[in-house]
């Protein structure tokens, strides 16, 4: 999806309604704004972070035992 907008003379910008309804962005939302080899990434901001970073790389940890895992490094610290 790509929509035209105008930046206005306050540099405001408007999110056009399809990008606003398929995000579901509402009145006083917050968004993250990034910028990214050249471009404007604008992002909902998430209301609870934990809720929204749980699970995230999990299959790195897939068939790991953490105390395993944990005994390892500590092994590798001490040399």
């Amino acid at each position: 999806m790509a929509a035209r907008v105008k930046v206005s003379q306050k540099y405001r910008v408007s999110v056009p309604s399809a990008a606003r309804k398929k995000l579901h962005i509402e009145k006083g939302d917050h968004l993250l704004v990034d910028v990214r080899d050249g471009y404007i990434v604008l992002m909902r901001e998430p209301q609870d972070y934990s809720r929204h970073l749980r699970g995230l790389h999990r299959q790195i940890w897939e068939n790991v035992e953490p105390q395993e895992y944990v005994r390892k490094e500590r092994e590798d610290w001490q040399g």
